[in-house]
Parts: structure tokens; C-alpha cells; sequence
């Protein structure tokens, strides 16, 4: 038994783009797994989740696919080739939200889409998710969460581990150390294209701008909004990103191809 731990833990030992070191037990595969199972319960959710369909609204995927692929193309996104970077629209126009599960499946809410003025913005939310599954919070996250057996028995193969893992994914919060991350992966995702890397500072400074009235509830447990705008525009002007292009015509363009 000791000696199993030691081989996990060795090969779970996994260390960042910053060079900090944090323990993971799930190898990159078993994030696309989870991402893959969690994204099964969303898709067949459609109360809960009601995805906006691809083919009926085209304009609105091509469009949140070509952000996508220029984040991707910044040469910054660690494992770019390892993951899927799905995306896919939550029609709900009252939540302010996004979120990405392990291997790279990114939700996005209409509420969020319409609250954005710019593409600048949106690829800066867009940034800080696939930050979350390029930094692997989720399975470091799930690896601290749970006990060494549980964690032992889902890498066996015990199906009732696995689910309990899996739900467990749907309802996770990431740490404020974690979303600080996020934060800083999204400017340097940003930073090598013609966007403000900055853009993700624009949702922060609108929830500051009404004054909390419609604040989402995840940000209760996160960093201060007004601490996040500086933090985003610290690191542009730290990291001399040039970009300076918010195409807010284009993605005004986009928002009217949404259900209204």
C-alpha cells in the first residue's frame, strides 16, 4: 500500500507554467475522462442547462470558436493539444457566468454574453476558464478535497468513486489563490494578440459600476472585484502587452444573433 502511494503521488507531483509545484493525483487523461462524463450530465440536462443548439445559432458559436482559437493560438495555453476546448452556450440570460470542467469543456451563459460590452471582455472571461482547465484546478482541487482512498479507488477503476468525483465536479468552487491564477493566465493568454489583455478586468469593473446590484453569488468567496481590475491591468502594463483592439462592433454584431 505504501508503496502504491508513493508511485501516485510521484507521478501526480506535477508542477506549473510558474514553476509551483502542487500534487495532483489524475493524469491528464482521466481529466478529459472526467470533463467528458461531467459534460454527459449537462448535455442531458437540458432543464437545468438548456444549450442553446449549434446549428440554429451559428453565428454565435463560429464566433465564441474564433476567440477561442486566438487564445489558443498565443503559444500560451499549456496544453493546447492535450485537451478538447469544447464550448457550448447556456441559454439563461440571468446568470452571470461561465465555467470549464477538467480536459477543456467550456459552458457559457447568455446572461453573461449580454452583460459584456466588448470581444476584448469576453475573451478575457474566456481566458480566465481555460485558464482553470490548463492550470488543472479541478482534479488539484478534487486531489485535496477527498481522502487518499477515494482517490485511490477511482484511479482502480470503482465506478461509485468515480461518480462521487464526477458530481462532486459540477458543484466545485475554486479557491481565491486558484481564481487569482486564473486571473493572471488570462492576461498572459491575451498578451501576445491585438485584444486589451486586460479585457477581463471589463466584467469586474461593470459589476462595480452597479454597484453589486446584480453581483453573482460565486464572487462572494472571491477576491474583491475592485482588487481583480488592478490585478488584470497591473500584470498588462507589467508584461508590456501591447494589444489594444476591443472589436465592440463585431461583438455587438453577435449578441443580436441571440435569442432575445
Amino acid at each position: 500500500m505504501l508503496l502504491s502511494l508513493a508511485i501516485v503521488f510521484a507521478c501526480g507531483t506535477s508542477k506549473n507554467k510558474g514553476g509551483k509545484k502542487g500534487i495532483n493525483l489524475f493524469t491528464l487523461q482521466q481529466d478529459k475522462e472526467f470533463g467528458a462524463q461531467v459534460a454527459a450530465e449537462i448535455d442531458g440536462n437540458s432543464a437545468q442547462y438548456p444549450l442553446l443548439d449549434s446549428v440554429q445559432y451559428k453565428a454565435a458559436y463560429d464566433f465564441v470558436y474564433k476567440v477561442r482559437d486566438k487564445i489558443l493560438a498565443s503559444g500560451n495555453v499549456v496544453h493546447k493539444d492535450d485537451f478538447n476546448w469544447r464550448l457550448r452556450i447556456i441559454h439563461d440570460d440571468s446568470t452571470l457566468n461561465a465555467f470549464c470542467t477538467p480536459g477543456g469543456y467550456i459552458y457559457i451563459y447568455t446572461g453573461i454574453l449580454k452583460f459584456l460590452d466588448t470581444e476584448d471582455q469576453f475573451a478575457g472571461v474566456l481566458g480566465h476558464e481555460i485558464a482553470h482547465a490548463d492550470m488543472r484546478h479541478s482534479t488539484r482541487q478534487m486531489t485535496r478535497m477527498y481522502g487518499i482512498q477515494v482517490l485511490l479507488d477511482v484511479l482502480a477503476g470503482d465506478m461509485a468513486a468515480l461518480k462521487q468525483v464526477t458530481s462532486g465536479l459540477l458543484g466545485l468552487k475554486f479557491s481565491r489563490k486558484a481564481e487569482a491564477q486564473a486571473d493572471e493566465m488570462s492576461v498572459n493568454y491575451l498578451c501576445p494578440t491585438d485584444y486589451n489583455a486586460d479585457g477581463g478586468a471589463g466584467f469586474f469593473i461593470k459589476i462595480q459600476e452597479m454597484g453589486g446590484a446584480r453581483t453573482p453569488e460565486f464572487l462572494s468567496t472571491h477576491p474583491d472585484p475592485g482588487d481583480r481590475v488592478e490585478h488584470f491591468q497591473n500584470l498588462a502594463i507589467t508584461n508590456g502587452c501591447q494589444g489594444r483592439n476591443n472589436y465592440a462592433a463585431e461583438y455587438k454584431a453577435m449578441i443580436a444573433t441571440l435569442p432575445q
